[in-house]
C-alpha cells in the first residue's frame, strides 16, 4: 500500500487544481492507498466548513470531508490560516492546524509527494 502526500496551493474555487487533486486523492483511497493532504497558501480556504456553492457545483469542504471519512488525514498550514483570518474552529471536522514540522514529517513518511 503506497503512502501519498498531496500538497495543495490553489484556492478552492477559480481554478480546478485543488478539485482535481482531491479527485485523485479519493481514487487512491478507494484503491486502499494511504493519503495525507497538506493545504498551503490559498488552499487553506479549501478546509473552511460551511461552504455554500451553487447547486451542481463541487464543494471542496465536502470533498475534504470525504478524505477524512476514508481515513485520510488533513492538515492546514497555520501561518497560511493566520494570514487569511481562518481560525481553527472554522475548519471542517477532521482537519487540523499544521506546521512546517508536520509537513516535513509527512514528506519523509510519503512514498509519493504530489504537488498541485
Amino acid at each position: 500500500m503506497a503512502k501519498n502526500l498531496f500538497i495543495l496551493n490553489d484556492p478552492p474555487y477559480g481554478t480546478e487544481r485543488s478539485y482535481n487533486a482531491l479527485r485523485l486523492a479519493r481514487s487512491l483511497l478507494n484503491a486502499q492507498e494511504e493519503v495525507r493532504v497538506f493545504l498551503l497558501g490559498d488552499a487553506a480556504a479549501c478546509a473552511v466548513a460551511g461552504q455554500k456553492v451553487p447547486q451542481g457545483y463541487y464543494n471542496l469542504g465536502d470533498m475534504l470531508g470525504g478524505v477524512v471519512r476514508r481515513k485520510g488525514e488533513i492538515s492546514v498550514c497555520g501561518t497560511c490560516m493566520d494570514a487569511r483570518g481562518i481560525a481553527e474552529e472554522r475548519l471542517i471536522e477532521g482537519a487540523g492546524r499544521g506546521t512546517m514540522e508536520i509537513l516535513t514529517q509527512w514528506t519523509q513518511w510519503a512514498d509519493k509527494v504530489l504537488v498541485f
